[in-house]
């Protein structure tokens, strides 16, 4: 394998599994404000105890988080030094404003949020726990930012020649408002609010199905179905509003997302299938002219398809975009109807009954993990052979000086690490599942609390 693969195989590892995180530390970060400020509002103990329980296990995701995330700045420097040099002006500026607005903001609520239980009044913790959580929400934001500037480059003028070429800022609005990064920004919290509501969704369908914390369960699980609900649905709305983006800024990547080869036909909309690069053909279900009427509203406008291209310009992996941009959005049309019918479900007073649903809701969670990771991989993919769209090519950005066997040892120590944090982050996950929303008192209450229902249920029934 050469250098420019094997770079790319170890960034992609790397940032894949960091974007575990994040997403949930978005998405635990809105579930938290909603159950404080319904304890402030409704004194009810439970969303106390709620808010609590779900604080710890934001502390668990964000400490990896920001563990696994240094490593990737390193990689640019070691493995991507022509990149970094040609995007170290605009790079720079989005990182500086994400330490200043997003992370001094977070870290200077955290503690609060954490240890501030019981120490401040209740107004005050709301506020830090409203602060870390759009501290989370602003880093993301300039992340967003910087990579949709190599999606779609604005703002900027290139100063020097050939390996000394680099982008310098000429209007920074212009740079963070780049034709793609609000659309792109707002998929991208959805996403990450929906990662946060299914790992709710799922922990608290699984204490439901096992008959513990049922009162607590329910109201937890009342909250995240309606988070869930709500951005499932907004979803459809910015990821058809990124489409159309993606349609006219990087025609290219779209016509590898949908396998759509001519030059300027109508294009088809496929549900799922598969892409034979070689004969230019796509086998699967398709709605003739559906992308046409997507972009255009017109089932016979022509599409700019591949062949429009030179094959040197088009995204060497067509049925890798196909795939993971479909997997994306079957996804996501599941979760609208998994949510919609759970509603429904809620609505009849039936939901906490069925177990179906209820053990779906419990292995949702992964679903939203998968979702979030082909999503970017499709676009990121989609924008090959560029990694800064139309402007330098991936295979000149990376660092000459660094060998294959070099990034080959490093990246066996990245897996043995991230292996032993995806074991920790696992297995600390899963104790505190087990321990429960209650402290030890609380919980030993509450385990008094169910086997005196059961025992109740039984006599009951003998009774009868």
């Amino acid at each position: 394998m050469d250098t420019e693969i094997l770079a790319r195989i170890q960034f992609a590892f790397t940032i894949s599994f960091h974007y575990i995180y994040p997403p949930l530390s978005i998405g635990l970060g809105l579930i938290m404000v909603i159950m404080e400020s319904l304890w402030i509002r409704t004194k009810n103990e439970k969303y106390h105890i709620l808010a609590k329980f779900w604080t710890k296990i934001f502390a668990l995701t964000f400490g990896i988080g920001v563990v696994t995330g240094i490593v990737m700045e390193f990689e640019f420097g070691t493995n991507w030094a022509t990149y970094s040099r040609y995007v170290g002006d605009i790079f720079g500026s989005a990182l500086a404003a994400e330490g200043i607005f997003a992370f001094a903001l977070e870290s200077g609520f955290l503690g609060i949020l954490l240890f501030g239980w019981n120490r401040v009044k209740p107004w005050v913790h709301l506020v830090a726990t409203i602060g870390v959580f759009l501290g989370s929400m602003f880093s993301a934001v300039w992340i967003v930012v910087a990579n949709s500037w190599q999606q779609t480059p604005a703002g900027y003028h290139i100063v020097g020649e050939g390996m000394n070429a680099r982008a310098e800022i000429t209007d920074f609005w212009a740079m963070v408002f780049n034709p793609s990064s609000v659309d792109r920004l707002t998929h991208t919290w959805f996403a990450a609010f929906l990662a946060g509501a299914f790992l709710v969704l799922s922990v608290h369908a699984y204490y439901l199905l096992k008959g513990r914390y049922v009162e607590i369960s329910k109201m937890a699980f009342k909250i995240a179905l309606g988070v869930a609900t709500v951005f499932s649905l907004m979803q459809l709305v910015t990821g058809h509003s990124s489409a159309d983006g993606v349609a006219e800024n990087q025609p290219a990547k779209l016509a590898a997302m949908e396998g759509h080869y001519d030059k300027s036909g109508p294009a088809d909309l496929y549900l799922f299938g598969w892409v034979d690069n070689e004969s230019q053909e796509v086998t699967g279900i398709k709605i003739p002219g559906g992308l046409s009427f997507l972009i255009d509203q017109d089932f016979e406008a022509p599409v700019i398809g591949l062949n429009a291209f030179p094959e040197e310009d088009r995204p060497g992996q067509v049925n890798a975009v196909f795939q993971f941009y479909h997997i994306m959005i079957a996804i996501g049309m599941f979760f609208i109807a998994l949510t919609l019918y759970a509603c429904f479900l809620w609505w009849r007073g039936t939901l906490f009954t069925n177990k179906w649903v209820l053990k779906t809701f419990v292995f949702s969670v992964i679903l939203a993990q998968i979702g979030n990771q082909v999503g970017w991989f499709a676009a990121e993919m989609g924008r090959q052979p560029w990694v800064v769209y139309g402007h330098l090519r991936t295979s000149e950005a990376f660092s000459q000086a660094v060998t294959a066997n070099q990034i080959v040892f490093s990246l066996i120590l990245f897996f043995v690490v991230y292996a032993l944090l995806l074991f920790l982050f696992l297995y600390l996950l899963t104790k505190k599942i087990k321990h429960g929303p209650y402290d030890e008192d609380d919980n030993d209450m509450e385990e008094r609390r169910f086997t005196k229902e059961i025992t109740n249920q039984v006599t009951n029934t003998l009774n009868a």
